[in-house]
């Protein structure tokens, strides 16, 4: 799903990603590197096409002047909330066809569901799957 809205916005999924970071706060490159599992001049490259876009703007670190933050601009912000109004508009219908109930039985199989890849994601080290963890072996008869 991410991947076709990428797409849709002439991005590729790490750059919209990015964006989705960059929309609850400015990083740096040497941090989005990290969010992202990809190396800095992988991120590099990845600030260059958004700022090519218009999605973002470079600035000077407010303390540290050496340092740049990535800003997500208000063309960047209109670009990917264009893209998802569908999706939006979908997702309220949908959420208007159930009652009370059926709400609460959705709410607490997300809320499962959330923790249990939270769960697996805590285990993965950052970029990496977890391995899948395999039965103990049986002896096999003689």
């Amino acid at each position: 799903m991410r991947h076709t809205i990428a797409r849709a916005a002439g991005l590729g999924e790490h750059e919209m990603v990015a964006l989705q970071h960059l929309g609850r706060r400015p990083i740096g490159p040497a941090e989005l590197s990290r969010l992202l599992g990809v190396s800095t001049a992988a991120a590099t490259g990845i600030a260059d096409r958004l700022e090519a876009h218009g999605h973002v703007v470079r600035r000077a670190h407010d303390v540290d002047r050496r340092r740049t933050e990535l800003h997500l601009t208000d063309a960047g912000r209109q670009e990917v909330l264009a893209h998802l109004a569908p999706m939006l508009t979908a997702l309220r219908a949908l959420d208007e066809e159930f009652d009370e109930e059926e709400k609460a039985v959705i709410e607490r199989y997300l809320a499962g569901a959330s923790a249990a890849l939270q769960e697996v994601t805590r285990e993965a080290s950052p970029g990496t799957l977890p391995s899948p963890r395999r039965p103990p072996r049986r002896p096999t008869p003689r």
